[in-house]
């Protein structure tokens, strides 16, 4: 299987291949970045620099580090970065890539269900600060994304139920067919990613810098997830479990606002609990740093909190200027 992203400013070419074939399809001059737990999980001839495992190494001082152990390798403008590994990975190698020697060639080969169906494609590259998740990067498309699902038959049981949480976000923001196809529980797995990765696809091509709200539809259960991550210092959830606490909140938001249909909310927890996904935190009760979070998410303007919020199921948009006292009420219900 294989398909395309296209952009004004890239084409990135997405192919399906066994891992006994990932050897051949990267180039001789490619640095991969990887962390070190993936780097145990597949070998190649290939220069690495291997970062510790998890949130804390997509950061600036982790960036600074990778970057001048890649200029140490006396690498030149045809150099290609590679990132192997999840979301952090991947975020963290695109930045590099983005602005090492001002911009080299980039490859995405995620190895984590999360990073199939979301983070490799459209561009959002980076790392977070003390002040937020993400407020520091670039839009770095990848020129090739390399997706190898065996890597997925070695993933915690634990890894794979988080990666599902984007799945079902793909159904609930704008896909409805595809929550049919969830909850019959009979797709495989690679079928589900083409069909993630395919709607993906189209919302970054018209919407690739975020500036018309389609694109933001994406971050459906994001505002309040990342306002999860970060008060627990990216520590207690994995990324797509606070998204799923985040996305039945943000479902419950939107009826008290009367923008979603009712009884949305209670499907959206249903179908999240089925999965595996936690739908509640106590931590929710205590909103006042959660909503301090929340304002340095990059869709909040003047002060004023905005969320990507569904109207039923299977259609989102964004809406901006919400008040402090309805999310407060959608956090302690």
């Amino acid at each position: 299987m294989t398909m395309q992203v296209r952009t004004h400013s890239n084409v990135t070419h997405i192919d399906f291949l066994p891992i006994a074939e990932l050897q051949e399809r990267l180039p001789s001059k490619a640095v991969i970045v990887t962390d070190d737990i993936v780097t145990e999980l597949w070998e190649s001839p290939h220069r690495r620099i291997v970062v510790p495992a998890g949130e804390a190494s997509k950061s600036l001082h982790s960036y600074s580090q990778v970057v001048e152990q890649i200029l140490s390798l006396g690498i030149d403008r045809n150099t290609i970065i590679v990132a192997l590994g999840g979301g952090v990975v991947g975020d963290l190698a695109g930045f590099v890539a983005a602005t090492i020697l001002r911009g080299v060639t980039f490859l995405q080969v995620p190895t984590t269900l999360l990073a199939m169906v979301d983070s490799s494609i459209g561009g959002k590259v980076g790392v977070d600060t003390p002040q937020g998740k993400n407020l520091v990067g670039a839009f770095k498309p990848a020129d090739q994304v390399l997706i190898c699902s065996e890597f997925l038959d070695q993933l915690p049981a634990r890894q794979l139920t988080n990666g599902m949480a984007e799945v079902w976000k793909y159904g609930f923001i704008g896909d409805a067919p595809e929550l049919n196809k969830l909850r019959a529980g009979q797709a495989p797995l690679t079928e589900i990613i083409f069909d993630c990765l395919d709607h993906k696809a189209r919302v970054v091509e018209e919407d690739e810098f975020e500036t018309s709200g389609l694109r933001a539809t994406l971050n459906f259960g994001h505002t309040v997830g990342h306002a999860i991550e970060k008060v627990l210092g990216y520590e207690t959830f994995l990324h797509g479990e606070a998204i799923s606490i985040g996305m039945a909140a943000e479902a419950r938001l939107g009826e008290l606002l009367g923008i979603t249909e009712a009884g949305t909310a209670e499907q959206v927890k249903i179908d999240l609990a089925s999965a595996g996904l936690p739908v509640d935190w106590d931590g929710l009760r205590d909103f006042e740093p959660l909503i301090a979070a929340m304002r340095s998410d990059k869709k909040a303007t003047g002060g004023k909190l905005a969320f990507s919020l569904l109207t039923r199921l299977g259609d989102c948009k964004l809406v901006r200027d919400v008040d402090d006292e309805s999310v407060q009420a959608a956090l302690t219900a």
